[in-house]
């Protein structure tokens, strides 16, 4: 895998810097104690890097190139890891996210999401799914605007291999605490609303490296850390 980085050193180091902040956070911000995920984001980083991870503790590992992915997956087949597709989602690409991986983050285009159905495989439980949404309708960004949202849910709600477990999203940066805490709430808002009992949408995969503890202040039930953990990228 070219331009993949390999060393290892200091993954378990940063993994428990990274568990603390998560659990000082939870603590600061009135959360139940463990209520927050973390999922390790391990692209473009080698097997190397997730085997120090693995043994340290983590379980959930993020990918953004299927093909990148599954070549790890099949290094890596011994460890009884969880694998979450975070990036975008190409229809080349649905058949191989659909069969090796575990979650998708990044579910935005109502095709993908009928592709997916259609090809997981029923050995496997459905996918577990998030619905990737832009707050800010970007462009160039993936994602659905808001007002898209449920329309997008409603639609996706009988497909059968498919389980939507709630919303993501990827804002723009901010330094300021209460600008990163902003998007945050929003997405929080969103899920409250669409929310029911047939369709509780627990999930909100949202926060990274920089901006965790305002995610977590706003209700984050997953955070993707990739820098923190596995160090910077080529």
């Amino acid at each position: 895998m070219i331009g993949v980085r390999t060393d290892s050193s200091g993954v378990a180091e940063r993994l428990v810097l990274v568990r603390e902040r998560i659990r000082a956070a939870e603590e600061r911000f009135g959360r139940e104690p463990g209520s927050v995920a973390l999922l390790a984001v391990s692209k473009k980083h080698g097997t190397e890097k997730i085997r120090a991870a693995f043994a340290a503790g983590q379980r959930a590992f993020g990918e953004s190139y299927a093909q990148e992915a599954v070549e790890k997956m099949d290094a890596l087949g011994s460890l009884e890891a969880q694998w979450h597709f975070i990036g975008r989602i190409q229809s080349n690409k649905t058949r191989q996210i659909a069969e090796r991986f575990d979650w998708v983050h990044s579910l935005c285009n109502l095709k993908h999401a009928r592709r997916l159905s259609e090809q997981r495989p029923t050995t496997l439980p459905p996918l577990a799914a998030c619905v990737q949404v832009n707050l800010d309708e970007e462009t160039g960004k993936a994602g659905l605007a808001p007002a898209q949202i449920a329309e997008f849910i409603a639609a996706c709600a009988g497909l059968p291999r498919l389980k939507l477990v709630g919303l993501m999203t990827l804002p723009a940066q901010a330094e300021d605490a209460e600008a990163q805490r902003r998007p945050f709430r929003a997405l929080r808002l969103i899920r409250d609303r669409l929310a029911s009992t047939v369709l509780p949408l627990r999930v909100l995969s949202m926060g990274m490296s920089a901006d965790l503890e305002a995610a977590i202040a706003e209700g984050a039930t997953m955070v993707r850390v990739g820098t923190a953990v596995f160090g910077s990228r080529h």
